[in-house]
């Protein structure tokens, strides 16, 4: 992975940790164990710190940055979506940020809430725990259900998962020029393993 310091600042990755290739960390980055990182994921720590904590995901593409002497955090089994940017925000434990999204300076996403898809949390503000917040700027919508908890938390168990499967079975390949007969399908591991879809 390509991880570089700065100013002799190092960056800090578990080896229960999967950080994909080409994820970028720089400087004051701390990555616990089971978090995963995914495919373009860029954590630039040339300012303040940014510290994922256990069995959180920072999906594809998604950008993270901070000011000086702060600390961009996200929580154990924090949730975020894909190409989602936090900037100086404190995100809580087992919060989803929705794809897309934009957590602003110094903003605070409360225990258990879900942002959804292409919301922006404008610099400084509060979401409270266990609701749904979405729009441009965010607004609070309504508490969460036990079902959409549910939901979530099952979301986060499945990439909990994926850091096992990534660290023990992906590997750079040639693609092949044509379907051959008995190539393997994501299917056929679902049905090796017992596992039923439900990501969606």
């Amino acid at each position: 992975m390509p991880c570089y310091a700065i100013d002799q600042v190092v960056p800090v990755v578990s080896p229960q940790a999967f950080v994909h290739p080409t994820a970028v960390l720089i400087g004051d980055v701390i990555v616990e164990d089971g978090v995963y990182i995914g495919p373009f994921a860029a954590l630039r720590a040339d300012f303040g710190r940014i510290h994922i904590q256990k069995n959180a995901n920072i999906q594809d593409s998604c950008v993270i940055h901070g000011f000086p002497n702060s600390v961009t955090l996200v929580e154990e089994y924090g949730h975020i979506g894909h190409a989602a940017i936090l900037h100086g925000c404190v995100i809580r434990k087992n919060v989803l940020v929705g794809m897309n999204s934009v957590i602003l300076d110094f903003a605070e996403i409360g225990e258990n809430s879900i942002i959804g898809a292409n919301s922006l949390v404008k610099t400084e503000d509060h979401i409270p725990a266990n609701v749904l917040a979405i729009g441009s700027p965010a607004k609070v919508i309504r508490s969460l259900t036990d079902k959409e908890l549910e939901w979530k938390n099952k979301g986060t168990q499945e990439y909990i998962y994926l850091v096992e499967r990534s660290l023990t079975s992906m590997q750079e390949v040639e693609p092949l020029t044509y379907e051959i007969e008995g190539r393997k399908t994501y299917k056929d591991f679902q049905a090796d393993h017992k596992i039923k879809a439900h990501i969606e």
